[in-house]
């Protein structure tokens, strides 16, 4: 009786290996030349879009004090117009579509 009652706890203790959860990878998207080159073109019209001739006023006094009288665009790197200069932004390299 006590072998049995031994045997009986010894398959009770059966040891559960409890997994973790599997984290989710993101899937790539997969996108065309065409589609690329969009997005690569977008980027670089953003960025030249924050460049422009505008700047706060707080900045000419934080750069050269309360006492000087200077317009705020003095401050900025690049002046840039929409009207007045252009990028000239190309995409890289896309199949000429009038190709075929």
């Amino acid at each position: 009786m006590e072998k049995e009652n031994k045997k009986v706890a010894k398959e009770k203790k059966v040891k559960v290996k409890i997994s973790a959860p599997k984290k989710k990878i993101p899937k790539k998207v997969q996108h065309t030349k065409r589609q690329r080159a969009v997005e690569e073109k977008k980027a670089k019209l953003a960025v030249k879009g924050r460049q422009t001739k505008w700047a706060p006023v707080w900045v000419v006094m934080k750069k050269f004090g309360t006492g000087k009288r200077i317009h705020p665009s003095a401050t900025t790197k690049y002046r840039r117009n929409w009207r007045r200069t252009k990028l000239h932004i190309k995409p890289r390299r896309i199949r000429k579509w009038h190709m075929g």
